[in-house]
């Protein structure tokens, strides 16, 4: 008979063995069931997309203009704000996985999941925008659903990323919409 009284939670003993076991490890242990050097690239991808959305997103609050623009442009400031947590945050999971951030400044649109296009119009920047934030969506999605149960603190770090992401797209969404309507509303 086992003197632990919840069949789900691991005895004493086993526990400490486990952590001595991983005690060079740094932060790893619940990362040990995936496959560290996915989920590192995988990281390191998100960590490329997020730099590239903080670049358009700065590049569209600096370049937005019009009557209608400063409303839009505080959007964009706060989402390029948000964007920079989102990289640090993943830069920081890397680093206690025991891996490298990749900050490398040839180029995140080489490796990220999204593109940096500018857009010439204040709605073509909003689009721009909203596309990429749905790219990202999908994505983390994916990367959620991959990872699953194997490694609960990165998973739950992309859950929160995501959670910010849905919010973005929403809000670019009304903001596109809006526009599109006052340009109807103008042209007519």
């Amino acid at each position: 008979m086992s003197d632990q009284p919840y069949p789900f939670l691991s005895a004493m003993a086993d526990t400490r063995r486990r952590a001595r076991r991983h005690i060079a490890d740094r932060a790893v242990a619940d990362a040990d069931a995936a496959d560290r050097d996915v989920v590192l690239w995988l990281l390191n991808e998100s960590l490329a997309t997020e730099l590239l959305c903080v670049l358009r997103y700065r590049h569209h609050y600096f370049m937005a203009s019009g009557s209608l623009a400063q409303s839009i442009k505080d959007e964009f400031l706060k989402h390029s704000q948000e964007e920079q947590r989102h990289a640090d945050q993943l830069a920081q999971r890397i680093v206690q996985l025991g891996g490298t951030p990749n900050f490398d400044g040839r180029g995140p649109a080489d490796h990220g999941d999204s593109q940096y296009d500018e857009g010439d119009s204040l709605a073509d920047m909003v689009e721009e925008d909203l596309i990429a934030e749905r790219i990202a969506i999908e994505n983390y999605r994916e990367i959620i659903q991959y990872i699953g149960e194997k490694d609960t603190t990165t998973r739950r770090l992309f859950e929160s990323i995501l959670a910010v992401e849905e919010h973005h797209a929403e809000e670019l969404a009304s903001m596109r919409q809006a526009l599109l309507h006052k340009q109807r509303m103008a042209s007519s």
